[in-house]
């Protein structure tokens, strides 16, 4: 296929024993989970999106001259920093120009399926000195088994891509596109995201239990337009995920649905993604700026001037 300008990944992962995104105390010494008043736990998509940027950073690691910044750190070279491109910015201090990026990709909370159950820990420690004895007691909440479902989804015509406005006497007379990196690099980003919604390691563990959203399930969408409605896809009716389905394929976008348990397909979750990946490698994105050379970061702003 070509021209492709969303991807979307749809994931239901098994969490156990854990407390994912927990709060910050917020009842005494009670270390809390985050959870919706129907019962059910849920990760907030600020932690998603921090999972995501760490698993980019390793499957990254060695790869050109690019890099993840860390979260408090953001650059704004899009050409090299794969969190200014995809995670967007915020530079409020800068004065020669708007130093603001809306991220191409974007993530929903995770959340669990059903109504979650939820224990507490009692947690003690206990001092004998020559100054005394003292102890500290604390519970933390942790839940016992969740399916949760997460979605993660990358704006094509924004990745590596900058719209520039122009202005007469203050109003917008046109919009142009100002891309940072060559066709082939554009197309790795896409595939390290793909691959990064498969590494999702980076959670709060419940007695440093390993807590991972590998998934279990997974529906991986090429689409030709920017559409997120099969994010609905593993909470849906059997009635509108075949309409969900029907849509996709009417408009020529490529899905592929993985399944390691087998209920809703034959094919696994690595099949999946490597179908998917075999199918984006093959395919062109969308490009706004209509096959423009490169720029740096730096050369877009002088253009500002």
């Amino acid at each position: 296929m070509n021209n492709i300008k969303g991807i979307l990944v749809s994931i239901i992962a098994p969490f156990e024993d854990h407390i994912a995104n927990g709060g910050e105390k917020a009842f005494g010494n009670a270390s809390t989970i985050k959870v919706r008043p129907d019962g059910r736990v849920y990760v907030s998509g600020q932690k998603q999106r921090h999972s995501f940027f760490a698993a980019m950073d390793r499957l990254n690691a060695g790869e050109n001259d690019t890099y993840v910044t860390n979260g408090d750190g953001i650059s704004n070279v899009v050409e090299k920093d794969l969190r200014a491109d995809l995670g967007g910015y915020l530079h409020p201090s800068e004065k020669s120009f708007i130093a603001r990026r809306i991220a191409p990709l974007t993530a929903t909370p995770a959340v669990a399926i059903d109504p979650s159950e939820i224990g507490r820990d009692l947690k003690m420690r206990l001092n004998n000195n020559e100054a005394g004895n003292t102890q500290a007691i604390a519970t933390a909440e942790f839940s016992q088994r969740d399916l949760m479902v997460m979605n993660f989804f990358l704006d094509i015509s924004a990745l590596s891509i900058r719209k520039k406005y122009e202005y007469s006497e203050t109003i917008h007379q046109g919009t142009s596109y100002v891309k940072h990196v060559t066709e082939d690099e554009r197309l790795r980003r896409a595939k390290l995201m793909l691959e990064a919604t498969a590494s999702l390691t980076d959670y709060a563990n419940q007695a440093r239990n390993a807590v991972a959203a590998e998934p279990q399930q997974v529906l991986i969408v090429l689409d030709t337009k920017l559409s997120r409605k099969a994010s609905r896809y593993f909470k849906a009716s059997e009635v509108e995920r075949k309409n969900i389905i029907d849509e996709l394929e009417s408009r020529g976008a490529k899905y592929y649905l993985g399944d390691d348990t087998g209920l809703l397909s034959d094919k696994s979750v690595l099949s999946a993604y490597q179908e998917a990946i075999t199918e984006l490698k093959s395919s062109g994105l969308y490009d706004p700026s209509n096959g423009a050379e490169p720029k740096t970061t730096a050369e877009y702003i002088e253009g500002l001037a």
